[in-house]
C-alpha cells in the first residue's frame, strides 16, 4: 500500500499550478485518497526563466519540460503535468503520455484593448504574440497588423495589454478559463479561419514507460476522447516535424466512433497556405494525423518548407 507521497511535477505559472492542482483533484476522486497524498513539486524550466524571445529563436517546445522530464526520469517526480501543446512531438526515452484530461475549449481568444475584435482593429494596429502560427495566422487575414514579440504568463501578458505596449494579444481560451478569467475576452476566433495549435486546450499527464503502480493511478482520469483526439493532432505535427519553429495550426472532433481531422500549415508571411481534412474511425486516430501529415507535406513540396528553417 503506498505510504508516501505521489510526486506531481509541473511549473509554477499560475495557469501550470491550476492545472496540476486539476490533476490532483481528479486523482482524490478517483482512488478516495486525500490530498496529503499527492505533493505538487514546482520546478522552474528554462522556458520560464526567457522571456525575451521567441521559442523559435532558443530552441522550441522542450525548454518547458526539459527539467520536469529529467527528474521524472530519474524517478524524483512519479508524474509530470504539462499544457500539451507544449510538448514535443519526440519524447525522451522511456517515458510517455499516459493520460488526458477532459479537453476545454481549444479556440484562441482574442483580447483586444481599442478593438473587440481582430477584424475592427484600426489599419496598422500592434498585435502582441510569440506564437509563429498565431503570427502566420494574423498576416494572413490582416497584413498591416505590426507584430510584436509577447511572452510571460497569463497575467504578465494582460498587464502588457493594460499598459498600452499593444493594441491587442491572443491567448488560449482554454488557459483563461481555467483561471476564471473568460470576462477579458473580447472575441472568440472561429477554428475554420483561425485554427488552434495541435493539442490545444488538453493537460496531459506524462509518466514513466513500465511503471505499473503510477499506470494504475493514472489510467481512471484518462479521458479516451481527448486521448484519440489529440493523438490523431500530434500524429500530424510528427509528419511534419511540427515544433515552434513552424505556423502549424489543426484540430480533430470526435463524434462517437468517428474521428474528423482539419489542419493548415503556413509560410510565416502568411502568405501560402496548404489545408486538409481527413476522417474516419477513432481506432485510426494516429493513423488518419499522420496521413493528413504526410498529405499536407507531398501537396506542399519541399521548398514551401525552406521558409520555415
Amino acid at each position: 500500500m503506498q505510504t508516501k507521497p505521489f510526486r506531481i511535477g509541473t511549473r509554477g505559472s499560475p495557469l501550470a499550478l491550476a492545472q496540476a492542482h486539476e490533476t490532483r483533484s481528479r486523482l482524490m476522486a478517483a482512488h478516495g485518497l486525500p490530498e496529503e497524498m499527492f505533493e505538487v513539486v514546482v520546478l522552474s524550466t528554462t522556458g520560464d526563466r526567457i522571456t525575451d524571445r521567441s521559442l523559435s529563436e532558443i530552441g522550441g517546445k522542450g525548454l518547458f519540460t526539459q527539467e520536469l522530464e529529467e527528474q521524472l526520469s530519474s524517478g524524483e517526480l512519479d508524474i509530470a503535468v504539462h499544457s500539451s501543446k507544449d510538448m514535443p512531438t519526440k519524447l525522451p526515452d522511456g517515458l510517455h503520455i499516459a493520460a488526458y484530461l477532459p479537453r476545454e475549449d481549444f479556440r484562441d481568444a482574442f483580447i483586444g484593448r481599442t478593438a473587440s475584435t481582430l477584424k475592427a482593429l484600426p489599419d496598422g494596429a500592434t498585435v502582441g504574440t510569440a506564437s509563429l502560427r498565431r503570427q502566420a495566422l494574423i498576416r494572413r487575414l490582416r497584413p498591416d497588423i505590426q507584430l510584436t514579440i509577447f511572452r510571460g504568463s497569463v497575467g504578465t501578458r494582460l498587464r502588457k495589454l493594460d499598459e498600452g505596449q499593444v493594441d491587442a494579444t491572443l491567448l488560449a481560451f482554454a488557459g483563461l478559463k481555467r483561471l476564471s478569467m473568460e470576462e477579458v475576452v473580447t472575441e472568440l476566433l472561429d477554428p475554420a479561419d483561425f485554427p488552434p495549435a495541435p493539442a490545444q486546450g488538453a493537460i496531459c499527464v506524462e509518466s514513466r514507460i513500465g511503471d505499473p503502480r503510477t499506470d494504475a493511478l493514472i489510467v481512471p482520469i484518462n479521458d479516451r476522447l481527448t486521448y484519440d483526439a489529440v493523438t490523431c493532432e500530434r500524429a500530424f505535427l510528427a509528419a511534419l516535424d511540427g515544433s515552434c519553429r513552424t505556423p502549424i495550426g489543426g484540430f480533430a472532433i470526435c463524434d462517437g466512433d468517428h474521428l474528423k481531422f482539419s489542419g493548415l500549415i503556413l509560410t510565416p508571411d502568411g502568405r501560402r497556405e496548404h489545408a486538409i481534412e481527413v476522417e474516419g474511425k477513432r481506432s485510426d486516430a494516429e493513423a488518419l494525423g499522420l496521413r493528413a501529415g504526410e498529405a499536407v507535406r507531398a501537396a506542399a513540396g519541399p521548398g514551401f518548407f525552406d521558409s520555415w528553417s
